[in-house]
């Protein structure tokens, strides 16, 4: 478990320094598996309809609903190593 958290705090560093920006697909992903690794299931208040930034990253973190913080932190790993 420490070594996991290890690797996805190396993760979340490595991708601020990313070659190239990733599209907003992959971002939004990104985005949806740190918030769950970190905070766990999406249980704020989904974004007005004219926020479509913020609703966008809302379903995109409500999706992964149930999802736990192991498998969430796994799954950014290798995202982020997929993108370096």
């Amino acid at each position: 478990m420490a070594n996991l958290k290890k690797q996805f705090e190396a993760a979340a560093a490595n991708s601020k320094n990313l070659s190239e920006r990733p599209d907003n697909t992959t971002m939004l992903k990104i985005y949806a598996l740190y918030k769950q690794a970190t905070t766990g299931d999406n249980a704020e208040k989904k974004p007005g309809f004219t926020d479509m930034v913020g609703r966008a990253k809302w379903d995109a973190w409500n999706g992964l609903k149930g999802t736990s913080t192991d498998d969430a932190m796994q799954q950014y790993i290798d995202l982020i190593e997929s993108l370096s």
